[in-house]
């Protein structure tokens, strides 16, 4: 049996004689066993059992999607840049990453000409 997400990925679900396998394993398996309800119940926030230093070191690690991370470059700026139609079915003709092509090219061209105004 299989089923397909909303972007089209087809994904194949275990056969009933798969799926009792794979619990099997699970219920054989000491150090790993399956949480239950109880557990769920019982359990208290990380905040709370976690010292203070760790805690505080997961939650910064813990950032929300399109959140930049300590050391990374800083983002590009974008803009708009008019090119002639040649110009830019040239560029895009050269495939993924024509954008990051161009804008090395013109880092090397600012380096070259504009070193000594910058």
């Amino acid at each position: 049996m299989q089923t397909t997400t909303k972007s089209g990925r087809i994904i194949r679900l275990p056969t009933e004689e798969e799926e009792a396998a794979i619990q099997r394993g699970i219920d054989s398996d000491p150090d790993n066993p399956e949480l239950s309800e109880e557990f769920f119940h019982n359990a208290r926030p990380a905040k709370e059992v976690l010292p203070p230093k760790l805690y505080a070191g997961l939650l910064a690690m813990n950032r929300r999607a399109g959140v930049r991370g300590p050391g990374k470059k800083p983002p590009k700026v974008q803009t708009a840049i008019r090119f002639e139609p040649e110009v830019l079915a040239a560029l895009k003709s050269t495939g993924r990453g024509w954008q990051t092509r161009v804008n090395d090219v013109m880092k090397e061209w600012v380096a070259s000409h504009l070193s000594a105004e910058v």
